[in-house]
């Protein structure tokens, strides 16, 4: 009986989480923009930046709510550390590609990420890895080989973009681990996530005190592009996807993420920053299509309940 009580909100509150959690994709297509409007920013300045205006974001709330903030902050230390190194290391890799390598490719692989949730999860237990999961795998991998080489094979490969393209890959592994790791501490509420925020500014903050020299934004757009990192791509939509991550279907969450891409890269073209070749189109089709192929069964299966 109390099953029975318990069980019809929990269905639309999953469906509900999973929709939240999808909001952050469509903020996570104008991270590559923002970026590139910052100009010569350093990258851990930026992340310093960015994420200390996210965290000043939701202590304002906290305030204004009246919420007791030690209980939002006193969490496990396993799910500091994977918050923090998730927050930090991905926005440092990422940003580190679109210093090193042209932002459309570098977006491009570091937008990899959604097809590795997808394999990930399907490696997890109760989970098998079946053709289509390898098959998908490899078409986003032929698809990143395209951008990189700008579509002439290894004659077109540019060796002064090897620390980007590696710095995008690594941006992919680091970011699709925390999501699929963030379910072991559903417990941990939402609003901790403004501790990680202020745990990565501190952190940037100190890496770039050590090893960058002070670049203020340089007219109102560069500003524009720091706020608008800290409000959207760095703020509210880590918030969304922890908590889709956490109550929602992450290989849904997974499944939708492939809109990223589009939207990113159609924003930087659209922007005059970045070319469309065939070779970015190729490849964009490579990667979003091997991406919902290695999710067929998540999406048929979806279509069945």
């Amino acid at each position: 009986m109390t099953d029975q009580q318990i069980q019809p909100p929990h269905h639309p509150n999953k469906i509900t989480a999973t929709l939240i959690g999808g909001t952050a994709v469509l903020l996570w297509g104008l991270l590559a923009l923002f970026t590139t409007l910052t100009g010569k920013i350093p990258p851990f300045q930026l992340a310093a930046m960015s994420f200390g205006i996210a965290t000043t974001f939701i202590v304002i709330k906290w305030l204004v709510r009246r919420e007791n903030i030690v209980d939002h902050l006193r969490q496990p230390m396993g799910a500091w550390m994977l918050g923090t190194i998730g927050l930090f290391g991905y926005h440092f890799f990422y940003f580190m590609a679109l210093r090193n390598a042209p932002p459309v490719e570098a977006g491009l692989i570091a937008y990899m990420w959604p097809l590795l949730i997808v394999v990930g999860s399907a490696l997890l237990p109760g989970e098998r890895l079946r053709w289509w999961h390898v098959a998908g795998a490899v078409a986003g991998l032929v698809g990143a080989v395209l951008l990189i080489t700008d579509g002439r094979g290894l004659s077109g490969f540019k060796p002064e973009f090897t620390l980007g393209y590696v710095m995008a890959v690594c941006c992919a592994l680091t970011w699709s681990t925390y999501s699929i790791l963030n379910r072991r501490f559903q417990h941990v509420p939402t609003d901790t996530v403004g501790g990680f925020c202020a745990a990565t500014a501190i952190l940037a903050l100190v890496c770039h005190i050590a090893f960058e020299t002070t670049v203020w934004p340089n007219g109102g757009l560069e500003w524009l592009g720091v706020i608008g990192l800290g409000l959207g791509p760095v703020g509210i939509a880590f918030f969304t996807w922890d908590y889709g991550t956490k109550h929602g279907d992450i290989q849904v969450l997974g499944a939708f993420a492939y809109a990223a891409p589009l939207i990113s890269t159609l924003l930087l073209i659209a922007f005059g920053k970045g070319d469309a070749t065939w070779a970015v189109a190729i490849g964009c089709i490579l990667i979003v299509g091997g991406a919902l192929l290695a999710s067929k069964e998540l999406l048929s299966r979806r279509k069945t309940t």
